[in-house]
């Protein structure tokens, strides 16, 4: 075993164990948006740093392994301040509504102020069509935005990039950590990067095979079920009124977990735990977005969600 000190707190952890494994074996859980268990760290969104005793910089809890004798603090003025900076810059840039209570609770545990860069300025043009190295400010006095068009292209999933806070996970999850597809990555610079298909094509003319598991790693709602868009434009989605069971995927023999996630006796969306030790929260197409056999049994009354579950499938 390894021991190092967390906020004066003698902790041992085996060899291997990251400084947020070490915090988390005492209870002192640190905000996280990039890091996920069932992938690499990337360690690229910096709300989980802390001070670590002799290093210049502030290091990331979530990547940096723990080694012994390491002096560790979590709360203290520098690390307080740098989380604060950090959720002021993604909050003021980033639509964070559907990001969860989570980061809602950081923002006022570390009083972010994300309003003192102004009111959000108006979109400057698409994104997709900027040129990296040729990043022009906005000509007002408010916060430039990551704002752009809803990407609705295919009947299965959209991608709502003014969510996006660049976390990696989806590009990690479509990659080596689960699918290998590489269908998406990290294109351009700065303020102007931003997740991407090859040379920006839509997405059905992409490498992508639809299976989802970009949806399962999202932490801010930028990408989601179409069924789960347009319910939410039509101001049907009520997540307080879903019930969530478990079950086998019908498809194989592999015994992937789902949990469907149903409202007025209709499945709007799919998820897996990411406990599982089949899936480790993936799945592929079938699993994930299978289920519509279930919903033509032909013996269920007509809710008030069929006609917008029925335009979703069909555009």
């Amino acid at each position: 075993m390894i021991e190092i000190t967390v906020d004066g707190v003698a902790v041992e952890v085996p060899p291997g164990s990251t400084l947020l494994d070490a915090c988390r074996s005492i209870g002192r859980d640190q905000p996280t948006l990039c890091y996920l268990e069932t992938l690499s760290p990337v360690n690229v969104c910096r709300v989980c740093v802390v001070e670590l005793e002799g290093s210049r910089t502030l290091v990331p809890s979530c990547s940096r392994k723990a080694e012994a004798g390491m002096v560790v603090q979590t709360d203290s003025d520098r690390v307080r301040h740098s989380r604060k900076v950090v959720l002021e810059f993604l909050a003021s840039s980033v639509d964070l509504s559907l990001a969860g209570s989570d980061v809602k609770s950081w923002i006022d545990q570390y009083e972010a102020r994300p309003d003192r860069f102004g009111p959000p300025e108006p979109p400057t043009g698409d994104r997709d069509r900027r040129r990296a190295g040729h990043h022009h400010g906005t000509p007002g006095s408010g916060a430039e935005t990551v704002h752009q068009s809803v990407k609705v292209d295919n009947p299965l999933y959209v991608r709502d990039y003014s969510r996006c806070i660049l976390c990696y996970k989806c590009v990690e999850a479509c990659g080596d950590d689960a699918q290998n597809t590489f269908a998406i990555a990290v294109a351009g610079r700065g303020f102007d990067a931003r997740i991407s298909t090859e040379f920006d094509v839509v997405l059905p003319q992409s490498a992508c095979v639809y299976c989802g598991n970009c949806i399962g790693v999202c932490p801010t709602g930028a990408l989601m079920f179409r069924s789960e868009h347009e319910l939410r434009a039509a101001e049907l989605w009520e997540e307080e009124r879903q019930n969530v069971t478990r079950t086998v995927c019908s498809y194989c023999g592999v015994g992937c977990n789902l949990d469907l996630h149903v409202q007025d006796n209709r499945i709007v969306k799919v998820t897996s735990p990411l406990d599982h030790d089949v899936t480790s929260g993936h799945l592929c197409i079938k699993g994930r977005f299978g289920y519509e056999y279930v919903q033509e049994l032909g013996d269920l009354a007509t809710t008030p969600i069929d006609e917008v579950l029925a335009r979703a499938r069909q555009s």
